[in-house]
C-alpha cells in the first residue's frame, strides 16, 4: 500500500511538472530594468530556472520607455540594436522558447544594454527534458539494453513490493537529475 501510494506520488509530480511553464522575466513586473548592481542581473535569475522548449518568458515594461529585442549571440555581447531577430515592444511581451539553445535579448532602450538590462535563457535539449521523455513512446523491450534485474532471494510478496517501489524510486529521482 505504501508503495502504491509512493508511485502515485512520483506519478503525479512527473505529470504536472511536464506541462509548459510561463517566467515572469526576473520574477517579477519591474524587472526588465537596468539592474541596481551586478549582483542583481537578469543572467543570474534565469541560471536560477530550468527553461524547457515549449516553456515562455514574459516581460513585463513600459512600452513607452523600453523594449525587447530577441539578437544573435554576437549583438548579445555588443549591444548591437540595429537589427534584432525580432522587436517586443506591446508592454507585455510573450516569446515561446520553441527550440533548445541559448537565447539572448537585450533593452531596446539606448545605452541600456550597456548598463546591464540584458538576458541568456538556455532551454534544455529535448533528451534532457523529461517532458520529452513522456511523451515519447517506450522502447521495446529488444530495444533495450539496460541492466539485467537480478532475481531476488524469495524475501516473500511483501520484500518484492517493497523492492519493486524501491526500484520505480530509483528509476524516477535518476530520471529527475539528469534534467
Amino acid at each position: 500500500m505504501a508503495s502504491s501510494l509512493i508511485l502515485s506520488i512520483a506519478l503525479l509530480l512527473a505529470i504536472t511538472s511536464s506541462e509548459a511553464k510561463e517566467f515572469l522575466v526576473g520574477g517579477a513586473d519591474n524587472a526588465w530594468q537596468i539592474p541596481p548592481n551586478t549582483t542583481d542581473s537578469l543572467n543570474q535569475w534565469a541560471e536560477k530556472n530550468r527553461f524547457q522548449v515549449g516553456d515562455s518568458l514574459v516581460w513585463k515594461y513600459d512600452p513607452a520607455k523600453d523594449s525587447v529585442l530577441e539578437v544573435t549571440r554576437e549583438a548579445y555581447l555588443s549591444c548591437d540594436r540595429s537589427r534584432p531577430l525580432a522587436e517586443h515592444k506591446e508592454g507585455a511581451s510573450t516569446v515561446e522558447l520553441r527550440r533548445s539553445g541559448a537565447y539572448y535579448f537585450i533593452s531596446g532602450a539606448a545605452g541600456a544594454c550597456e548598463e546591464g538590462q540584458r538576458l541568456i535563457v538556455v532551454v534544455m535539449s529535448d533528451r534532457h527534458s523529461l517532458r520529452a521523455r513522456l511523451a515519447s513512446p517506450a522502447m521495446a523491450p529488444s530495444e533495450y539494453e539496460g541492466p539485467a534485474v537480478a532475481p531476488t532471494s524469495g524475501a516473500g510478496k511483501r520484500g518484492g513490493a517493497i523492492a519493486a517501489a524501491a526500484a520505480a524510486m530509483v528509476a524516477l529521482s535518476g530520471s529527475v537529475f539528469m534534467l
